[in-house]
């Protein structure tokens, strides 16, 4: 592959040609700053410098143990510059699973983003031998006497002149097979392991998103998901790739205000972030006058009218576009500024997205790319067109991206983008590929005539009732838990007669419900056990899994008055079941709802 194509060296090059032009644009002390490409690069070059005063040696490991900011990118594409490797943590990570990455990828230097992941890594350094530094991303960090810490300031002053010529060195001894990250994948089930991506893969990635898109340097793209996810991780890069500006979202529960301030043209999101949007309108559809409702609902069928016509290359008629132009007026703008109102795409990926939902935002001229992807592929392999898309399926694929459907209607991938394995797991590594190299997802799927991909089951999360159906409980989960009162679901069916569910209500939702109704109650506890409570909850998921086979129904479920955890171990940071995990601690809960024939659909907490 042709050097220029390196990661580092697209940086550096948008840093000679954009000079004064924004790079990054972060916020402090609740006012928005900018930084530079001349002063981004400024800073990586002399963080660099300091990791080569550390001693660090080619393919040596940095972790970021941090929540989204500017310093995580500056410590990240600096560390790269020197060929080392960064290995992200996730902010919500445990003080014991961030101790495994760090002695099984041998890190030396550890980057903490607040307070509270500085004091796990001081608990869990003393068992880290390799760890040479823990570094402070904030000044308002409070550092103990502990001679591995250090503040980013202190770092820096490190980096002086005398390393220049080693840095030089290593700028023109890197190479594509280097690797540039090793992310942990946190599995459902096992011990985490370690995927490795090089140069190659991500700028395969690259690549193909430059085929695939039409981002230019005038783009703004807000970071939402944590970047210690490959989504945003690889959307990040292709955003500093391209030369756009990257803003920073440090704190999630801001998101709303922030849309508004940084009006984004680009954002990643989950579907789980526009199923709370649909739910959040039609809520406050449904409360305002008759003729609002009736405006609203012609508005999105003239917008719907619209798209289908767009998706199917066809031209909008002149009275269809004069329609569409009130109908944006009065109801599909005010809808869009919901984000902003300068979203031009908005990529989504990390579960399947209800084809209602993703109909709805493409109706009111948000242009949602649903994607499928893994850690193991660099992200991306498949998403929808712009327009001409199955809102049931997971898109066409990408440029350069192979896909076959093999045993077990498997989805197999190979390309460029696919990982050179996992690190220090050699067995592991054979076993994820077939015989002719071709990765294996454990996902089931299969092509249509047009080349759209679809996922039918998650192999390795079939459940089996004790009658003999085979029962996916993702796609049933997806169903039910659309509902704005349901915050978490987890399908219970394996070996089991039926299908019955945990479920981890909304609570905003459900203690507005108990306003309306007048229900009084101590605590959660006693709210989920109130009857009407109850017989609302049976009453929407009746109504919600109609389409589904009479054994695919829920026929018992229990409400949860405490979140599943990622700290518990009951979900991953990517919100993902654990599914072994939740059958070991609610065992008891779950044991309740198979225990007689009665109907058990109340909270047991």
């Amino acid at each position: 592959m042709n050097l220029e194509r390196h990661f580092v060296n697209r940086i550096r090059q948008q840093a000679k040609t954009r000079q004064n032009a924004t790079a990054l644009r972060h916020k402090i002390n609740g006012l928005w700053k900018d930084i530079s490409w001349n002063a981004f690069q400024q800073q990586l070059d002399q963080l660099s410098l300091a990791f080569l005063a550390c001693n660090i040696q080619v393919q040596d490991k940095i972790a970021i143990f941090a929540h989204n900011m500017s310093r995580w990118t500056i410590a990240d594409v600096a560390a790269l510059q020197v060929r080392a490797i960064t290995v992200p943590i996730y902010a919500t990570n445990t003080a014991q699973q961030a101790e495994f990455i760090l002695n099984h990828a041998d890190v030396k230097i550890l980057f903490v983003g607040d307070q509270e992941q500085y004091n796990q890594a001081l608990e869990i350094a003393h068992q880290c031998p390799q760890l040479q530094k823990i570094v402070a991303m904030k000044e308002q960090i409070q550092l103990s006497e502990n001679t591995l810490s250090c503040h980013w300031e202190d770092l820096i002053k490190l980096g002086t002149a005398e390393f220049q010529a080693e840095f030089e060195t290593r700028l023109a001894s890197k190479t594509v097979d280097d690797l540039f990250t090793i992310i942990y994948t946190s599995g459902t089930t096992g011990e985490p392991k370690g995927v490795m991506l090089d140069y190659n893969n991500l700028a395969h990635q690259l690549e193909a998103h430059d085929i695939a898109l039409d981002v230019n340097q005038d783009e703004v793209s807000l970071s939402f998901l944590p970047f210690s996810h490959i989504f945003e991780r690889a959307w990040v890069a292709y955003v500093l790739h391209r030369g756009a500006i990257l803003c920073y979202l440090e704190d999630t529960n801001q998101v709303r205000e922030t849309l508004t301030e940084v009006r984004p043209t680009f954002m990643c999101a989950v579907p789980r972030f526009y199923e709370k949007i649909y739910s959040a309108v039609l809520d406050k559809v449904q409360k305002a006058p008759f003729i609002r409702q009736i405006i609203f609902h012609w508005a999105i069928s003239v917008g719907q009218k619209r798209f289908d016509l767009l998706s199917q290359n066809k031209k909008v008629p002149f009275f269809l576009q004069k329609r569409y132009a009130l109908a944006d007026k009065l109801v599909l703008s005010k809808l869009r500024s919901l984000l902003g109102g300068c979203i031009k795409m908005m990529p989504c990926g990390g579960a399947k997205l209800e084809p209602t939902i993703g109909l709805f935002f493409h109706s009111i001229g948000i242009n949602i790319k649903l994607g499928y992807g893994m850690t193991e592929t660099t992200a991306t392999v498949s998403c929808w067109d712009d327009h001409h898309f199955n809102p049931n399926s997971i898109g066409k694929l990408m440029p350069n991206a192979e896909v076959k459907i093999g045993e077990n209607n498997e989805i197999l991938v190979r390309g460029g983008m696919v990982m050179k394995g996992y690190y220090k797991k050699p067995e592991e590594t054979a076993q994820a590929f077939t015989e002719d190299g071709f990765l294996k997802t454990g996902d089931a799927g299969e092509f249509d005539a047009e080349g759209n991909l679809f996922i039918t089951d998650r192999i390795k999360e079939l459940m089996k009732t004790s009658n003999g159906k085979y029962i996916a409980p993702q796609y049933i989960e997806g169903k039910i838990g659309k509902d704005k009162f349901i915050e978490q679901i987890a399908i219970i069916a394996d070996a089991k007669k039926y299908v019955s569910a945990l479920i981890v209500p909304c609570f905003d939702s459900v203690e507005e419900y108990a306003k309306k109704l007048n229900i009084k109650y101590q605590d959660r506890i006693e709210l989920l056990k109130h009857s009407d409570i109850i017989k609302m909850f049976e009453q929407r998921i009746e109504s919600l899994q109609k389409e589904l086979a009479h054994f695919e129904q829920v026929k018992k479920f229990t409400l949860l008055s405490q979140a599943f955890s990622v700290k518990l171990g009951e979900i991953t940071p990517t919100l993902k079941l654990r599914r072994k995990v939740i059958m070991e601690r609610y065992h008891h809960i779950i044991d309740s709802m198979y225990s007689n024939n009665k109907e058990n659909k109340e909270n047991k907490e």
